[in-house]
């Protein structure tokens, strides 16, 4: 029995010895050594660089012409939007993470947190040149460490998009019963309030569309076959043959399967949209307030519907550009709405323009820092194995 134990024994004075030696050259007091930086981080950090210099770059004629506005312009005003755009931002980020805290989502996060995250999105959105698939892109990327699939993420990114929507067509209803009531709709500027609806019309039957397709398993398995074998034919014939299945089915119809669960949980549960939806109008209005905040500062406040309804359009022809944050086609859509419906062309342009620049600078300053502190240190995709679980 002693021979035993001895033997036993040099084993445990090895692992005693190892540890201790362990112990010696990496105290446990030592500070960690900082996390090595992925390549997916660096080269995300160097585009989005290059994209906010090209964004700056190609509005410097508009950053120039918008200070030159400023200086007839009523400071105090002004630096209202700093608040302002603040808490417009924060909105926007209340619109999904309301309705995901009643899903038993983000129960531990803060409204700092959220805060943070609010404005990381819209920076991504207005940076990066995609038509909101940025967007989605980095909000699928930012929640999946909080246990939020893809399917989840894209499901609460649509109803953001659709409460924003009806929102702002709620305001350009009333915007436009306003101005019929006070005699301000100039003879031949009808068409552009039907403009208006039918392009905004247009986007909602394709929201409609897929969420017809999300509320039936039956319907989800036949797009999903449909959807992915079209691509991948497409792939084939466009790489000639070299890539072959691109698009699994299983994916697709996993991503869809999870938008039915969402929206069969909605139907359920129509009282957690409520806080949703009043965000939402609170967002809407308060993205409109911006323009009118400006034309306060310029002496104008009287051209607040006007506003309404040159926005309304501004967001659809700037949600379908693929330009950052609809730069370009946005701006004269809605000076050239504002024109047809009575206001001068040098205010409308004035009010634009200025609102836009200083809309601009104030989404980089308060979101870019925030992003490449995410980038920094968020897990990546790659990094994450086992996501925590939420509760449904």
């Amino acid at each position: 029995m002693s021979k035993q134990t001895k033997k036993t024994s040099k084993p445990d004075n090895k692992k005693r010895a190892t540890a201790t030696s362990s112990e010696l050259s990496a105290p446990k007091n030592a500070p960690a050594s900082p996390p090595k930086k992925s390549p997916f981080r660096i080269i995300f950090s160097i585009i989005t660089l290059v994209f906010v210099a090209i964004i700056v770059w190609n509005a410097r004629g508009e950053i120039v012409q918008a200070f030159d506005y400023l200086k007839s312009a009523n400071i105090w005003w002004i630096l209202l939007l700093i608040p302002e755009q603040l808490f417009m931002y924060f909105c926007a980020g209340q619109i999904v993470f309301s309705y995901m805290r009643n899903r038993r989502q983000f129960k531990h996060a803060s409204n700092w947190e959220l805060l943070r995250m609010s404005l990381e999105l819209n920076f991504i959105n207005h940076a990066i040149p995609s038509s909101g698939f940025s967007g989605l892109g980095y909000m699928i990327w930012r929640l999946r460490p909080f246990g939020v699939t893809a399917g989840q993420a894209s499901f609460v990114y649509a109803l953001r998009f659709v409460i924003m929507l009806c929102a702002n067509q709620l305001q350009t209803i009333v915007a436009v019963i306003f101005l019929a009531l006070s005699g301000n709709i100039h003879d031949g500027s009808e068409w552009i309030v039907v403009l208006t609806f039918l392009l905004s019309a247009g986007t909602l039957a394709a929201i409609f569309t897929i969420i017809y397709i999300a509320t039936s398993r039956a319907r989800i398995e036949r797009f999903a076959r449909f959807f992915s074998r079209a691509v991948n034919a497409i792939v084939r014939k466009v790489t000639f043959g070299k890539h072959q299945n691109v698009l699994a089915f299983e994916s697709v119809h996993k991503f869809f399967d999870d938008w039915h669960d969402d929206l069969i949980v909605a139907k359920r549960h129509r009282r957690s949209l409520l806080r949703p939806i009043l965000w939402g109008c609170l967002y809407s209005f308060f993205e409109v307030a911006i323009f009118w905040v400006v034309s306060i500062s310029m002496g104008n406040a009287k051209i607040l519907p006007q506003i309404m309804v040159g926005e309304a359009l501004a967001s659809v022809i700037g949600g379908i550009l693929p330009t950052p944050g609809g730069v370009g086609g946005y701006e004269g859509a809605m000076i050239f709405v504002m024109s047809l419906l009575g206001v001068e062309v040098g205010l409308a342009t004035a009010v634009v323009i200025t609102t836009r620049v200083l809309f601009l600078l104030g989404t980089i300053a308060s979101g870019y820092g925030f992003y490449q502190y995410a980038l920094a240190h968020a897990a990546t995709p790659f990094d994450i194995k086992n996501p925590p679980n939420q509760d449904d």
